[in-house]
């Protein structure tokens, strides 16, 4: 199990999960918040030291006036590499913190060794149309964001505790103060993501209800030399519903390079 902490990041406090030797790797959740730490996490921290933080304004961690947009966020996280001194680090985002990873990338790659996508937000072509997320109810989100519903009646069968629907209502709250508006695009973003010059690894499950599965080539060809990998069976969150699988294509991926 992790070692679970308060950071304080040029003073913003932020929960913190942390497991594992060796290189850092450091992943960027999506918009539901700091994740469960399962087999995924356990696989990458037998590799890496693992860090999994929560961005600012999700859960419990703290939420400036400065926080305005994903491009924020992605300033804090080259806050967050300076105040832990990571260098030579591996950049993992799901999601929405792919849209942050990528955000981060584009303006400064000195401190990555690779960066990995798992189906990114932030950018896609014209067509077909993202989910509405923002008009699913909780229980259609579990629903839509995994192919196994065989999965999905065991995470709706524990509802969560007073503490944790408080937290989850708040990273709700912050993920459509980020995305609604824009429907987790940045207009510009396809045009900037030619400057990330590190090794790159777009990942994707192949029934994503939320971003389709075709987007994956949109990125990998917007960013040079990345390679592009499909989870079958999987939906928005292959490394929660195929975590060997997707741990292996990222550590497959580093090891490689």
């Amino acid at each position: 199990m992790p070692n679970i902490e308060i950071l304080n990041i040029c003073g913003l406090n932020v929960r913190s999960y942390r497991a594992g030797q060796g290189t850092p790797l450091l992943f960027l959740h999506g918009a539901s918040g700091l994740p469960v730490w399962g087999p995924f996490f356990d696989a990458l921290a037998d590799r890496f030291d693992v860090r999994v933080l929560e961005h600012p304004g999700f859960g419990s961690s703290d939420l400036p006036d400065w926080i305005q947009s994903t491009a924020d966020i992605a300033m804090h996280y080259l806050d967050v590499l300076d105040e832990l001194g990571l260098e030579a680090l591996h950049l993992v985002g799901n999601s929405l913190g792919g849209w942050v990873a990528s955000e981060l990338a584009v303006r400064d790659c000195a401190r990555l060794a690779s960066l990995t996508l798992i189906s990114p937000a932030g950018t896609r072509p014209p067509s077909p149309p993202p989910g509405n997320s923002f008009n699913w109810g909780p229980q259609e989100t579990v629903q839509k964001l995994f192919f196994d519903q065989g999965l999905v009646q065991q995470i709706l069968s524990r509802p969560p505790t007073p503490e944790e629907a408080a937290l989850m209502a708040r990273s709700r709250a912050m993920a459509e103060r980020l995305g609604k508006d824009s429907t987790w695009l940045n207009p510009t973003l396809a045009h900037w993501l030619r400057r990330i010059d590190v090794p790159t690894q777009i990942i994707w499950g192949s029934n994503d209800n939320l971003f389709p599965a075709s987007y994956a080539a949109f990125w990998g060809a917007h960013i040079p030399g990345s390679k592009v990998a499909i989870i079958n069976e999987a939906g928005h969150l292959p490394h929660a519903e195929k975590a060997a699988q997707t741990s292996a294509c990222i550590i497959d991926a580093i090891l490689s390079r």
